[in-house]
């Protein structure tokens, strides 16, 4: 078991720092997906330091469990409004957030079955 919850929750934190990254550094994407959802661009680097959080808490999870559970749920959550974003502007583009959300939900689900 230890085995897919390790897995998991690397990938997760890779998939998450890699988005946080985008965001942090400037990048036009985030920009562009915030303009085309109609979010303040002055989100977008809290966007990418809550994505950043959340990748460091799953690693920090290795350690400390109860902070690895929080942060997936963290992310999960983040994912849900990600997809209300989406869904508000009417954009049917979410094959990119299915990926994400469903990384989020799986690494939540190994950690909650692994630790507890």
């Amino acid at each position: 078991m230890f085995t897919a919850y390790a897995t998991v929750t690397i990938i997760a934190s890779v998939f998450n720092g890699t988005a946080a990254v985008t965001y942090l550094s400037g990048h036009d994407y985030p920009k562009a997906q915030a303009d085309m959802k109609r979010v303040p661009r002055s989100w977008v680097p809290v966007l990418g330091g809550l994505l950043a959080a959340g990748s460091l808490g799953l690693l920090v999870g290795f350690a400390v469990p109860l902070l690895g559970t929080l942060a997936a749920a963290g992310l999960v959550l983040y994912f849900l409004g990600a997809l209300i974003a989406h869904l508000r502007v009417g954009s049917r583009q979410l094959v990119g957030w299915a990926v994400f959300f469903s990384t989020a939900v799986a690494t939540l689900a190994v950690n909650l079955s692994y630790h507890w």
